[in-house]
């Protein structure tokens, strides 16, 4: 298990989070500059906060009442940097030994080597940084962070520096590796939703400083609870809605508009309505949320088109299938009530 109650101030800017971690890959979403490395850096020892708390499991690496901040080397913390951080003057074999230095010369060599077969670099034990690829590079770097065996694995963004094909197949390799290497909490930093979405169990939300949403992926996705929370999980359809109950439904009006919402999606103080741009449909009827529309701008994409839409009442994001497409003229756009959700304001 993982605790971590810390603040720190800066002139600009002041980090405020709090959250216990008990299993799996825990994606940390967010805007640059709201805390996310920093929380990191805190928890490997390289930033040490005003005041707070980080446990993991019964090892306190952090307690400012008591005076306690334990060494980076000392609290057995796996991080993987956005660029890899590799030694360039050392080979492969001698960046991943490079932390083993007390460890007994056989061992070192035995564990090395089986860690350069694991990750499908043998016979370029020998070779320097420079003269490998950036995902070959990477999977040093993994190797160098596993080797000693932490108890926890922070990776900050370490997909960003790779192409798209080599990035995907990355992903996959890597947390193949980790499922069968290794059993303990994964931080990871990203600012990219579907890496977020395809990686991770569960995701924290980042917004200045402070932790908007945490929870499973599904949920923070398809149920942010306020409008920052909806911007950050890439929802494009925002909008102020005063809501009114009526039986099983409640209905929101929008610049005049009504729209059906299902009365188990009520949020107490919720004052704007979202729909995420893959939800939207095209119809020839319905009995309700749905509007005659006219196209304004479209841009295409390999396998889909977004386009912009407006209504007598609002403006909407759409993202469609080719098969949409073309079958969506002379259509009503609707939105389904099962897809709508309540907004509080603000983050």
């Amino acid at each position: 298990m993982l605790y971590v109650a810390i603040k720190k101030t800066f002139s600009h800017f002041q980090l405020d989070v709090n959250f216990t971690i008990h299993k799996g890959v825990i994606g940390i979403l967010g805007p640059s500059g709201c805390g996310k490395s920093l929380t990191l850096q805190s928890i490997a020892g390289l930033q040490r906060p005003d005041e707070g708390v980080i446990q993991l499991n019964n090892h306190l690496f952090f307690h400012s009442d008591n005076r306690i901040h334990v060494p980076t080397r000392h609290r057995n913390v796996g991080y993987m940097f956005q660029h890899y951080a590799l030694f360039p003057h050392l080979t492969v074999y001698e960046n991943i030994a490079f932390g083993l230095k007390k460890w007994p010369r056989k061992q070192v060599q035995h564990t090395v080597m089986n860690m350069i077969e694991n990750i499908g670099l043998k016979g370029y034990e020998n070779h320097y940084p420079h003269q490998l690829s950036g995902g070959q590079q990477q999977r040093v770097a993994l190797a160098r962070t596993l080797v000693t065996k932490p108890s926890i694995l922070l990776l900050d963004e370490p997909f960003s520096a790779l192409d798209h094909h080599t990035k995907r197949a990355m992903e996959q390799q890597f947390f193949s590796y980790l499922q069968q290497h290794f059993s303990g909490i994964v931080l990871f930093v990203t600012h990219h939703l579907e890496e977020a979405y395809r990686l991770c169990d569960e995701l924290m939300l980042y917004d200045r400083g402070c932790i908007i949403q945490q929870g499973k992926k599904e949920r923070v996705f398809h149920e942010p609870e306020n409008v920052q929370a909806a911007k950050i999980v890439g929802c494009k359809n925002i909008f102020p809605c005063t809501f009114v109950e009526k039986g099983d439904e409640v209905i929101g009006y929008v610049n005049g508009a009504q729209l059906v919402v299902p009365t188990h999606k009520k949020k107490h103080g919720a004052t704007y309505v979202g729909i995420h741009s893959h939800h939207i449909r095209f119809v020839d009827d319905a009995t309700c949320n749905a509007f005659p529309f006219r196209i304004i701008r479209v841009a295409s994409h390999v396998y889909t088109y977004d386009v912009t839409i407006q209504t007598d009442h609002f403006i909407l994001q759409a993202s469609v299938s080719e098969e949409e497409w073309r079958h969506m003229h002379n259509k009503k756009v609707y939105l389904p009530p099962e897809h709508l959700f309540f907004l509080r304001e603000g983050g």
